[in-house]
């Protein structure tokens, strides 16, 4: 008969998972964080206190595509990226440059929308757990996608025109 392991281990155990808290400014209020755990592929959203909001459950896929995402915010996120990232069990420079190089013949031969399915696919299963905690994924075309805001943007400026901005970051930081 199996015993379950002492709960010291347990407490142990959970000191070593992989959790990350980001502030996200822009995307959250000032007293929000995200807080992300690899192992158990959970997104949690905390307020000061700490407050539990709101927790998902991501497949892999969505994991896969969360991560580059929330690593290239405020900036869009290259869809060679993205698709390395879920065809791939270990990104590289080289799966990237292979994805980048697969999307170029696809929108040469008109494939375009074929190539990037299995990544739509994904980014629609995420848009619909990231709208829980008022998040969404911005598309620009043909060229990546971004996280964004769906809580009203202030009057100064729309989310429009700040995914307008990380684009032309984002495209000055390549010619650097």
């Amino acid at each position: 008969m199996q015993k379950n392991p002492p709960m010291y281990r347990k407490q142990h155990k959970a000191v070593e998972t992989n959790i990350t808290h980001l502030s996200l400014p822009g995307l959250l209020p000032a007293d929000h964080r995200l807080v992300f755990n690899l192992e158990t592929r959970t997104l949690s959203l905390l307020t000061d206190g700490p407050t539990l909001m709101m927790a998902q459950q991501l497949s892999r896929n969505e994991l896969h595509l969360l991560v580059p995402l929330l690593e290239w915010y405020p900036h869009y996120c290259p869809y060679e990226v993205l698709l390395a990232s879920i065809s791939s069990n270990v990104v590289t420079e080289a799966s990237i440059a292979d994805c980048r190089q697969r999307l170029k013949e696809a929108l040469s031969r008109g494939k375009w929308q074929q190539e990037l399915r299995p990544l739509r696919h994904a980014l629609s299963s995420l848009r619909s757990k990231l709208e829980h905690f008022d998040l969404g994924i911005a598309t620009v075309r043909e060229s990546g996608c971004s996280l964004i805001s769906l809580k009203s943007p202030s009057p100064s400026r729309s989310s429009n025109e700040h995914l307008q901005e990380a684009l032309l970051q984002n495209k000055a930081s390549r010619h650097t």
